[in-house]
């Protein structure tokens, strides 16, 4: 007979640093059942911000020579203590393979979240086959839990002479979990970037770090009519963004 790990239920969506995370258990399985894919909100990345609930959404997929009979909730879990477990999975068959899907609430309003939770996470899966194989695995995919960032630009003055110097301002910020308000994010390399009107992309000009209240300025001759914009590329703990792009019109 085999035996499963047995993980306590918590009340609501999230636990995050009120509770330790489970005692870790050991990969197992029986049979040819495995897990081939897990994907966390599509790209891997969850950015949570200061209000409204956020819908994380997991899928593992799995394959078995009987099928896939279905799967236990989903154990998430990562820095500062986080820990979250999904609803019951549905799955989608396709041959012997099949998707199971489930997601989880969170609330930064009401949930427990602390900024040590941001960075890397992962995701434990059971998964059960129809002729009664199953596979455990831990840290079956693993996912970024980021803070989200806001990025602002403004260039001036406007219109401008061509040739005349535009001084680009700005400012990066990011959640803050525990007061539930956006605090300017120092030290941080961010990107001044052109677009020209009528062209399809981006060029960048050059890069500026944010100063102690996450402020960015620095100035480039105006050549041409376009959109000006700062892009952040994120950390490990703070989601990537770009500004809302600022057209200027240079006479």
């Amino acid at each position: 007979m085999r035996m499963r790990a047995t993980v306590v239920a918590v009340s609501g969506a999230l636990a995050l640093s009120a509770l330790a995370v489970p005692a870790a258990q050991a990969d197992g399985g029986w049979g040819d059942t495995r897990i081939t894919k897990v994907v966390v909100d599509g790209d891997n990345k969850v950015s949570v911000g200061t209000s409204g609930t956020k819908t994380i959404k997991v899928s593992v997929t799995a394959k078995d020579d009987s099928g896939i009979a279905g799967a236990d909730s989903f154990t998430l879990y990562g820095p500062g203590n986080g820990y979250l477990t999904t609803s019951r999975p549905s799955c989608k068959a396709s041959g012997t393979t099949s998707t199971c899907t489930a997601s989880v609430l969170v609330d930064p309003r009401t949930d427990y979240l602390s900024n040590s939770n941001a960075g890397t996470w992962y995701v434990d899966a059971w998964i059960d086959a129809r002729d009664d194989d199953f596979v455990w695995k831990q840290k079956a995919g693993s996912f970024a839990f980021q803070r989200a960032a806001q990025l602002t630009v403004n260039a001036s003055p406007e219109p401008v002479k061509k040739g005349k110097t535009l001084t680009v301002a700005g400012k990066l910020t990011r959640a803050n979990w525990e007061n539930l308000k956006y605090g300017g994010y120092a030290g941080q390399p961010v990107k001044l970037q052109f677009r020209k009107k009528g062209a399809a992309a981006y060029s960048t000009l050059k890069t500026v770090r944010t100063n102690s209240k996450g402020e960015l300025r620095t100035t480039v001759k105006a050549s041409a009519d376009g959109y000006y914009r700062y892009s952040f590329a994120g950390t490990s703990t703070t989601a990537a963004v770009s500004a809302t792009a600022d057209f200027v019109d240079v006479k």
